[in-house]
Order: structure tokens, then sequence, then C-alpha cells
């Protein structure tokens, strides 16, 4: 029963149609086609046309300098724009702003280990639903670039893969060790299957994919790479592939048979790079797969920007150059929850816990100048006016929230699952949790008895508070590796509450990412022995265990860690806000079982992002879990505070 006009776009006819109330997908051969969730068919033309017919569909290629999309010439002007780091409700948004700034193509990576948090058991639900979020994108109109890794940097804890690997002690990451290509294997074997029916020559939108990410910087294995191209072939990939790397290892990272592009920030790195391209693959198209739109940032620094001016000449340039174009990134989003990665040269510096990258679309969708002025630019580029610009959504500001209940750690302990056992410490990776998959976010508590005092010492990774009973000493970290105990009388617990702040994304040492106590805690150079070992992963599960009869009132003297029970009231539409935590000092706060992400009074970021879509009219849930001291109370805003400026260098 047809119910609106007949749409169609390359590959697929849509058909909004409904059998009386039910969809057509009870009575639908998945071969044919598929039903979205509003009822209309999706026909797959590789099932309905006739072998010669599909056969024509020649898809994205190469032709001396240019790409072709079919008969055509085409440039790629992409933005990415990362599912996992944005609200499913605002997908549609942010893409119809890429698309009203006049770009034609959507990249987005794929995070292995937020698909497969356990070994075999895999999650595309939700916020994790690529394939709703490649086939929004084509609805809209936009073709799609999908770089699947399996290591995808991105910024995200151990870029992209499943801290799991980490629990053999001879792994080998990017490389073929049997091992990781074991794992890798298995990943593509379920993740291909979803990704194939998506591709340009079977009625999708996607018409590249990437082959990993940046390995001519890592290039520890020479197999490795002509490995991941066989098994992203092997699973029915037959769209266009591509490398990508930056300029450490442009010359490293080629492989054969797949075109390679660049990675940059400037404009004197445009000429260099397209050198070194046209030595290594002669005369091909040529493509910017990674321009920095802006830049992250690291907690204890400043808020990293790139003038909107700059940004302009330099895509100006990259166009005129005659190449294709990504902006990364167009919409950086969030790091909610624990997925922030982290840099280590040198020093340790962890990711924060927004990705606003100064991105041409901000944190929470709103336009920037950089938006207003590309805009112009694509649009006169492309002589075709783009699309209106969707308005913004709104922001609101929200009476604090004073928290009414609280509890502290050492009470809550009691709701936990009973501890580990264990005659040695045992890092984060390797714990007996999770079906045997080990931890992979939040803290780990590690409580062993002492009866002398002295020096300790071991390798906290990352973050380590130290406590004799409920009474706070000191941290231990990456370059505090000692601290002393005082003289007590008796036998005294000692506790070390160890935090994962973010496993490397980038770099030679992500083999190395284990959390937790990493080997032996010495007291003056004698092994501990005898530990219980809490989990802490602060998911929606553990929360579930504290029942409104676990809190109890807030009181004058607070033990520190606990947690904090409050409500933020809304009003009948609910919007956009940013929480300030303003006197706390480091913690995690969720809200309606939603992990905003962490905070952290050394900034640069002063506020978290709170979308209006996880928020309900009436009283809201806020949970706050505080390491040292509290405030009065959370504040909302309706601008975001990210610190001090930087100009990128």
């Amino acid at each position: 029963v047809p119910q609106k006009k007949l749409t169609h776009r390359p590959g697929v006819i849509n058909l909004g149609c409904h059998l009386t109330s039910t969809p057509l997908s009870r009575y639908l051969n998945p071969k044919v086609g598929s039903c979205d969730r509003e009822g209309a068919l999706r026909l797959n033309w590789t099932s309905v046309l006739p072998l010669w017919l599909q056969r024509q569909r020649l898809g994205l290629r190469t032709k001396g300098p240019n790409f072709m999309l079919e008969d055509s010439t085409f440039q790629i002007l992409g933005g990415s724009i990362h599912y996992f780091r944005v609200p499913r409700e605002y997908w549609r948004d942010r893409l119809l702003k890429l698309k009203a700034c006049g770009l034609n193509t959507l990249t987005t990576y794929v995070p292995w280990n937020l698909h497969e948090p356990e070994r075999g058991k895999f999650d595309f639900s939700g916020n994790l639903d690529l394939e709703a979020f490649i086939w929004l994108a084509a609805k809209i109109g936009l073709w799609v670039i999908l770089r699947p890794g399996p290591y995808i940097c991105s910024e995200i804890d151990l870029g992209g893969l499943p801290s799991w690997l980490l629990q053999d002690p001879d792994m080998k990451l990017r490389t073929t060790y049997p091992g990781f290509t074991k794992a890798v294997d298995l990943y593509f074997d379920h993740l291909m299957s979803r990704v194939v029916p998506l591709q340009y020559k079977h009625g999708g939108p996607i018409i590249a994919v990437q082959v990993e990410n940046e390995y001519g910087s890592y290039n520890g294995d020479h197999a490795y790479m002509p490995y991941i191209k066989k098994a992203l072939e092997d699973r029915g990939i037959i769209e266009m592939l591509l490398t990508s790397d930056n300029k450490d290892g442009l010359e490293k990272g080629v492989v054969d048979g797949v075109l390679a592009t660049i990675n940059l920030q400037s404009q004197q790195e445009l000429v260099a790079l397209n050198s070194i391209l046209l030595s290594i693959q002669g005369i091909q198209p040529k493509m910017v797969m990674e321009y920095w739109t802006g830049w992250f940032d690291s907690w204890g620094g400043s808020h990293n920007i790139l003038d909107s001016s700059e940004v302009l000449q330099t895509v100006s340039a990259i166009i005129k150059d005659g190449s294709s174009i990504n902006l990364y990134m167009f919409h950086g989003g969030t790091n909610f929850g624990f997925i922030n990665g982290a840099m280590h040269f040198g020093d340790y510096k962890a990711d924060v816990t927004s990705y606003d990258y100064d991105a041409i679309l901000t944190e929470a969708g709103d336009y920037t100048a950089k938006y207003t002025k590309l805009r112009e630019l694509f649009g006169t580029f492309s002589g075709v006016p783009p699309p209106p610009p969707p308005e913004l959504t709104a922001k609101m500001v929200y009476e604090p929230v004073t928290p009414s209940f609280y509890l502290s750690l050492w009470d809550a302990l009691l709701y936990m699952d009973k501890p580990i056992t264990s005659e040695i410490p045992i890092n984060m990776e390797n714990l007996p949790v999770n079906n045997g998959n080990g931890q992979a976010f939040g803290y780990v508590l590690y409580e062993t008895t002492i009866f002398s005092s002295g020096v300790l010492s071991g390798l906290v990774r990352d973050r380590g508070q130290v406590f004799l009973n409920r009474v706070s000493i000191g941290f231990l970290d990456y370059t505090t590796t000692k601290i002393t105990i005082p003289l007590t009388q008796g036998y005294t617990i000692l506790r070390i509450l160890v935090e994962n702040r973010g496993r490397v994304n980038y770099g030679n040492n992500i083999d190395s990412q284990r959390k937790g106590l990493i080997g032996n805690l010495y007291l003056n150079n004698k092994p501990l022995k005898n530990f219980k070992i809490y989990s802490l992963d602060m998911t929606k599960q553990f929360f579930q265990r504290f029942d409104m009869d676990k809190w109890s009132v807030v009181p004058k003297e607070i033990t520190f860690p606990a947690f904090f029970l409050g409500t933020l009231s809304v009003g009948i539409y609910p919007s956009d806000t940013f929480l300030k935590l303003e006197g706390w000092v480091k913690g995690v706060v969720l809200v309606n079982d939603h992990n905003l992400g962490r905070y952290w009074n050394v900034g640069p970021q002063e506020t978290l992002y709170l979308p209006g879509v996880w928020l309900d009219k009436g009283l809201n849930k806020v949970i706050i879990f505080e390491e040292t001291m509290a405030g009065s109370m959370v504040q909302s805003t309706d601008i975001p505070h990210l610190g001090r400026n930087q100009y990128v260098n």
C-alpha cells in the first residue's frame, strides 16, 4: 500500500509501504531488501536487477588524476562525524548540517572496542547502530567512506582496539601475530556481514573503505597491511580501498592496489606530501583524508583552537590543487563515559571528555565561524547553493543540582560483587570479570593488610589514590612512583584506588597499555601479598546495586571517595545544557544512567555536555562520583567552558 511518493537514489528504491499496520519486514526476504523504522521498503538492485545490469555499476574509481563515480568526474568533499560520540537522536541533525555545509560525503570510524566488549559478543544497538547511521546518511543524500580499522586511533581508548586483547602477555597489536589476527578475523566476519550490503555496488552509499589507519607511523610488520587488505576483500569488500597517513608515515604506509591519501593541517605540508604521493603512486587522484580543522585537548593543558581564516585558506588551497578533502573533524562530539584515549611521548597525557576539537560544529552541534566561511566556499565551488542549515538545538539553564544523598565508597563496597582474592595484584584487563574478558574502563580498588611503616612503591597505571584504612595519604602515578607510609599501630588496611585514565591511542607503546597495578606492589622493597580486588567499572549495572535505602543524607563530615545523589528539575521541553562542577575536584557524572564523562579541576575543560534528549520532563537522577572534595552544588549553564584557548602549533 504506497503511502508516499516513490523516491530513489543510485542503487536503492524506497517505497513507503505497510501491510495494514504490519511492517513489510515481517514478510521480506533480507536478500531482497529491508524496511526502515517507518516501514519504508528498501529494495536492493543487486537482488532484483538482471546480472548484466548489475555489472554496469562501476562505483568510485580512478582515471588519471580524477576520481570517477560512474561516468562522471567526482571530487570528494567529506566531513567526519563519529556516531558513537553523538547521541543517536541527534544523528539526523548533525548529518543535515554536514549536507547544508555543501559537503557530499560522510566519513566515520568503527570502534572495535565498543562493538565487541566481550569476545564474540557484539553490540550494534542504540548509539552503536552503524547500519542505521549509514542508511540515514544515504537518505539525506550523502555518500560514505567507511574507516573500519581494526585500529582507528580517533583519540579513543587503545585506538579502538578491545582491552581484552591485552590478556595475552605476548600480544603484539597491529601485527600478524596469530593471537591478534585470529581476533581480527572473527570481528571482521561479523562486521563485514553488516557492511557488505551497504556498499555502492550493492545499492548502498559506501563508495570507499579505508585499510587500517596511519599504519606507516607504526610499521611494525610488513605483512600486516596486505593481510588487512585481503581480510577485507575476502569478506566481500568490493569498493575502492584507501590508506591514510600523516607526514611521519606516508612512505611506509602504502599497499599495492590501494590508493594512498594524506593527513595534514597546513598548506606547507600539502605541497610536500603531494610530492611524496606522486613519487609513490604516480598520477592518481589526490585526497586529504584528514584535514585537521582543530585539535584535541589533554587534561592539564589548554583548549586548542585553529583560526577560521587559516582553515578557509588551507581548504581553499586543497580544493584549488585539485584534491579531494575530508574535514576531520566536521563535528567531534563527546568522549562520553570513559572512552577517551591518551598520548604518551615522554609524559603521559590523557584526553579530556569533550571532543569539541574546535571543529566546524561545536561539541553541542552549534555553528561556528568556520561553518559559515566553508559553506560559502563550497557553495561557490560547486555552483549550486547548499540546502538551508537546520535551526540550532535549544540550550537551557536549569536550577542548580544540590545533592541530597550520599554513599561513601567504603560503605558502597558492601553492595558490590564479592571481591576477587589473589596473592598478587592483577591488572585490570586480566581480572576474572565480565565473563572472563577482564575490565575495560573505570576504576579498580586493591586492598591488603600491612603492619609496618616505610616506602610504598610499584607501577600504577594510571593514577592511584593511596589510603590507610579510610584516610588518603597521597597518589601514585607516572611521576610519583613512591610514597611514605607513616608509622601506624597494629595491622592496617592499605587501599589503592586506581583509575584507568585512558589507554594510549597513538604511538609505538600500545602493547604496554595494561591498567591497574602492574606487577608487584612493594613495601620497603618487599612484595605485598594477599589482595582483595574490587572491579569498579561505573556502568549502569554497577549503579543498579544502589537502591534508595542504601543512601543516607549528606553529612557535615564527608568521607571520600564518595557517591552523591541529586535531581535536576526540567520543564516541559528538555533542552541541552552544560554542567559546571565548581568546587568539585575530580570524578564522574551520570544523568539518568548516561555517563557524561570525567571532570577534573586541572582543566582545561570546565563543563560537561548534557544532551537534552537524555533528559526527561520533571526530575532527573544525577549521580556524582567524587574522589577527593565535593562542592555544594552542580551548576547548569547554556554556554560551554572548555578552558583557556591556545592556537594549535
